[in-house]
Parts: C-alpha cells; sequence; structure tokens
C-alpha cells in the first residue's frame, strides 16, 4: 500500500508541475485532462503527503526523546505521543480512501454486461442487470450512459456497454465485476421449471485523457454499416458505425449506438481507452512479485460471483458468503446492501493485514 500512496503522491506532484508549464496551458484540452486528474488525485495525495510529514517529524522528536536534557525529554515524549495519535487517525483515513485499490478514487467507470449462457433468458438476464444498474445510478446520483448495445429481439441484450460518472462510483460499482447467475421460472417456459442462465459484468475505471496517450498510427479506425434496434424485420441499417483495433495490443471496439459517425468515433475511443488502461494494469500486476490480490475475489468474469434466485427472492453474494432475501429491492436498484456488505469485508481485511511498523 506505501509503494501504491508513493506512486499516486509522485504522479500528483507531476501534475502539479504540469499545471504550472506554459506548453500545458496553451492546450486547452490538455490543460483540462491536466486539470481533472490533478482534482482526482487531490484528496489521496494531500493527506499522504501530510502523514509522510508526521513521519519525518516522528524520528526527529525521538531522537529529541534520548536526550540527556530531563525538561527537554519530557517535552519530546508529550509531543511524540500526539504525533503517534495523529498518525494513527491519517493512517485510518487513508485505509478507508484506499479500499477498493489504486483507482478507488476515480469518478468515472466503464460497465460492460455480456449475456452467457442460456440463450434468450441469458440475454433478458443481462437486460435486467442493466436496468438494476441504471435504477441504482439514479439513486446515487450518477450519471449513466449507454455507450454501445446489442439487443435482441426479445428486448434482451446481446452485450451492452455503459459510462457511468459520480462521485465514488468506481469504487462501488468495481465489485460487480464478475459473473452473476440467475434461477428463474423464464416467460417461455410451460412448465413451470426452473432454469439457470448467467451474464458477466466487466467494470473498468476510465483513465483521464493524459494516462493514454493515443496515436493515430496507434490504431485503425473501420466504418461500416450495422444492424441498430431490436433486430427482425424493422431493423434499421446505419453507416456509421465504427470498429477500431489497437495494433500492438489487438484490443478491438466497436461502437454503433448513434447515428453520428463522429460521435461513434468518440464513444468507442472512450472504450479502446479504458480498455486500454484495464489491459496495462493487468499487465503490470502479473509482473509485481509482490502483486496485490484482490480482498473480495478476483473480479476476473469468469469468476462466478453471485447468484439471483427469483422463486426464493434471494441473491447470494459467493465471495463473501451473504445471503439476502431482498432480491426485489436489489434487482430494483437498492444495490448499497451488498455494496456496503463487500466494502465493510474489504475494509475488515486490509485492517488486519497491514501494520504501521
Amino acid at each position: 500500500m506505501r509503494e501504491m500512496l508513493d506512486e499516486k503522491l509522485k504522479r500528483f506532484e507531476e501534475l502539479e508541475q504540469q499545471l504550472s508549464d506554459p506548453e500545458v496551458q496553451s492546450n486547452s484540452s490538455r490543460m483540462a485532462a491536466v486539470a481533472r486528474e490533478h482534482g482526482s488525485l487531490a484528496k489521496l495525495a494531500t493527506k499522504y503527503r501530510r502523514f509522510t510529514e508526521i513521519l519525518n517529524e516522528i524520528e526527529g522528536v525521538r531522537e529529541m526523546a534520548d536526550s540527556s536534557d530531563s525538561d527537554e525529554r519530557e517535552m519530546a515524549e508529550d509531543e511524540l505521543q500526539q504525533l503517534l495519535e495523529k498518525r494513527e487517525e491519517l493512517w485510518d483515513e487513508l485505509l478507508e480512501m484506499t479500499i477498493g485499490g489504486e483507482d478507488a478514487n476515480r469518478s468515472r467507470c466503464v460497465m460492460e454486461i455480456r449475456a452467457g449462457t442460456g440463450g434468450d433468458e441469458a440475454a433478458l438476464f443481462a437486460r435486467n442487470l442493466y436496468e438494476m444498474y441504471m435504477k441504482h445510478c439514479e439513486i446515487k446520483g450518477w450519471k449513466f450512459t449507454t455507450l454501445d448495445s446489442s439487443p435482441t429481439e426479445l428486448g434482451g441484450f446481446k452485450e451492452v456497454t455503459i459510462s457511468i460518472e459520480g462521485e465514488g462510483c468506481y469504487r462501488e460499482l468495481q465489485y460487480e465485476s464478475g459473473g452473476h447467475r440467475v434461477q428463474r421460472v423464464p416467460d417461455t417456459e410451460t412448465k413451470g421449471r426452473v432454469h439457470t442462465s448467467a451474464a458477466t459484468v466487466a467494470v473498468l475505471p476510465e483513465p483521464e485523457d493524459v494516462e493514454i496517450d493515443l496515436k493515430p498510427e496507434d490504431y485503425d479506425v473501420e466504418r461500416y454499416a450495422a444492424s441498430s434496434g431490436p433486430g427482425g424485420q424493422h431493423v434499421n441499417k446505419t453507416a456509421s458505425a465504427i470498429r477500431i483495433t489497437h495494433h500492438a495490443t489487438g484490443v478491438v471496439v466497436k461502437c454503433f449506438e448513434e447515428r453520428s459517425q463522429h460521435k461513434n468515433l468518440a464513444k468507442g475511443m472512450r472504450i479502446l481507452k479504458s480498455k486500454l488502461y484495464d489491459h496495462f494494469q493487468r499487465q503490470e500486476n502479473q509482473q509485481r512479485a509482490d502483486q496485490r490480490k484482490s480482498l473480495v475475489g478476483s473480479g476476473d468474469r469468469s469468476q462466478r460471483i453471485r447468484t439471483y434466485n427469483f422463486p426464493e427472492n434471494r441473491v447470494s453474494d459467493h465471495r463473501i458468503n451473504l445471503t439476502l432475501y431482498k432480491l426485489d429491492q436489489i434487482i430494483a436498484g437498492s444495490l448499497q446492501f451488498l455494496t456496503d456488505a463487500l466494502i465493510d469485508h474489504d475494509r475488515q481485511t486490509l485492517r488486519s493485514s497491514m501494520s504501521l511498523e
């Protein structure tokens, strides 16, 4: 954790220098991106900077506490006690702010929901998850924007990509990454049998423009006609669809939600940057011998994290062995029951594994 905080402070100080750089100031879009990232790091970085100052003060006072002068030693011991208390207070605040990992304080993220096994029922479940997150965002006051979608004839989603923006959105929603399983009687089931189907969710932190520097030669953009709408005989064709392929990683992004090619390209670039940021973060984590593992599950999209059982009105989160008989409330957007439990589990695990000494 200290290594991560050191990196955040270093980045914050680099951005402070860039804000006063005439070259950056002359470029309004770059200046805005630097200012956004600087603002997103400010609270954590300034608190950690104060924490490091306290550590230096403690070291100095401890030397004074070894003085042969009894008065000086007594004063130093009193001051040392106050500094140690302040150190504990700041450490607790830093732990709270870093629950959820290095990207916990990002205020923008991209969510991808994909239908898994189960055919049409899986696609309908993907739609249910989409609506659940949309309602949750409304409750939280977060901005919810559909970037791209592939709807089915029955009204489900093969896949859908969403942008979410708001204070604390990534910190909370990152716990949704993984495999979601549903158990219920489909509308098309005539014998009343319970079917099991699945969908996957991936929540990616959306990086600032200054973090992922893409040049036109780094990727290809293809423009083509694609279907939009629910399918069937009323399918619409739009020539504004785009496909972006990143050369170095092979990451491909498609976007055809908008009729405007310009808007689809802008949305596609946002998705691409989030995917590249996630790709590079995973690559970096694998290279670290002391890789920090997730405290409530890896979040890998193949991992089954949760089961929604409609006949029993039950939701089970398998990472923390939590079962709630509040499925009706949760599917209606009241996710806070689950989020609070996951964050609290993360908090307790983090506190028990970290030490100041």
